[in-house]
């Protein structure tokens, strides 16, 4: 899979994503550091990158329609979080990623648990 990770997410978990074989770029390598939001997002779009972040702002559906990209991954961490909490969403993440397709969907990553955004239908 094809990610972007946000300039919050730390070494350690670029390195785990790549260890599981994802293709990783990050926010920092590509200079996209403190970029506003709706950047970020459309580089991701335009690269076809699944975007990996700390930022809530990007949890908002309707900001942010996870239909109209590569998937979002928002990991929600503990208020006072450690390294270790990081970690284990890392890899609650991938192993989200090798049983499912994120493509279009936003996913709310915490430790051991994922929660998938199901959009409204037409008909709602």
């Amino acid at each position: 899979m094809k990610l972007k990770l946000d300039e919050n997410l730390g070494d350690r978990g670029i390195m785990q994503l790549r260890q599981a074989g994802h293709d990783v770029a990050t926010v920092v390598e590509q200079g996209l550091t403190s970029a506003d939001d709706s950047v970020l997002i459309e580089v991701c779009h335009s690269e076809k990158r699944c975007l990996v972040t700390l930022d809530l702002d990007f949890s908002n559906p309707l900001q942010f329609n996870p239909q109209e990209y590569s998937g979002i991954a928002v990991l929600r961490l503990p208020t006072r979080a450690t390294p270790s909490d990081l970690n284990d969403a890392v890899k609650t993440l991938i192993g989200g990623l090798d049983r499912e397709d994120i493509t279009g969907k936003l996913w709310i990553v915490q430790r051991g648990r994922i929660r998938i955004h199901q959009p409204l239908s037409d008909d709602d």
